[in-house]
């Protein structure tokens, strides 16, 4: 029984991480006017972090335990 605790508590820790990730302080870091690849950097870091928490999630939920 101690694979779904484990995974359950990972998956707890990544939605903290993505609480952290989305919250203000951080957000406002990439407030700026820069830009990569046309794209303004505060757009970029949203959707690079989303993309960041969805693989994370796929990668605790899919993880075959030993």
């Amino acid at each position: 029984m101690i694979g779904p605790t484990l995974k359950g508590q990972r998956l707890v820790a990544l939605f903290l991480l993505g609480c952290l990730l989305f919250n203000f302080p951080l957000l406002a870091l990439f407030a700026g006017n820069a830009r990569i690849w046309g794209i303004p950097l505060i757009y970029f870091y949203i959707f690079a972090a989303w993309i960041a928490i969805i693989a994370l999630m796929a990668l605790i939920i899919e993880r075959k335990d030993r």
